[in-house]
Parts: structure tokens; sequence; C-alpha cells
């Protein structure tokens, strides 16, 4: 799996996640550069899934718990209301690094 980076991106953090699309469990990366917020599916037919989040474009990072075995996670609002979730067991290092970005 690799991403093609825009000139001067550099990747800050990366960990692995899935994303829940249309009853789907697709399983992926959430990869968090200088530029952007990248979500990119583990399988190459599920490139149909890639996701890219700009700074400027999130309105909100929320962290979450579920569940009773405490599942960890993001969920992100971008500014024209969609919702992305993702569960991470690195959420606290990441979602700190976002927060810091837009």
């Amino acid at each position: 799996m690799t991403v093609k980076l825009n000139p001067n991106e550099v990747v800050l953090k990366a960990g692995d996640t899935n994303q829940i699309i249309e009853n789907k469990t697709i399983e992926g990366k959430l990869i968090v550069t200088n530029q952007r917020i990248y979500f990119k599916p583990l399988e190459e037919k599920g490139s149909f899934f890639n996701l890219e989040i700009l700074f400027e474009n999130i309105l909100e990072v929320i962290f979450y718990n579920k569940g009773m075995f405490l599942v960890k996670g993001l969920n992100i609002i971008t500014r024209d209301g969609r919702s992305f979730s993702f569960p991470l067991k690195k959420r606290d290092e990441i979602g700190q690094l976002i927060n810091k970005m837009y």
C-alpha cells in the first residue's frame, strides 16, 4: 500500500483502523500528514473507499469510547456536516496531533 504525497508533504503519524461505509467494514490505515488526513484501504480493490480530509475542512474532532471492552476512536466532523468514525489504538496521540493542525 502506497500513498502518493503532495510536494512538501510529510507523514506525521499512521495507525490501523477501519471505516464502516454502507454496512461494509473496510480495513485500512489512517494517515496524518502535515497537509491532510488520509484513509487508505488495505485491499487494492477497495480504492473506491479512499478518503481525504483537508485540515481546513475539519469542524470538530471528538474522542470516543464504545462498548464493554472500551474501543477507543476518533470521530471527525467536517464543515459540510459529514461524520467519519475511526477506531484507533493510538487515538490520543493521533487526536492531539489533528487538533494542533486544524
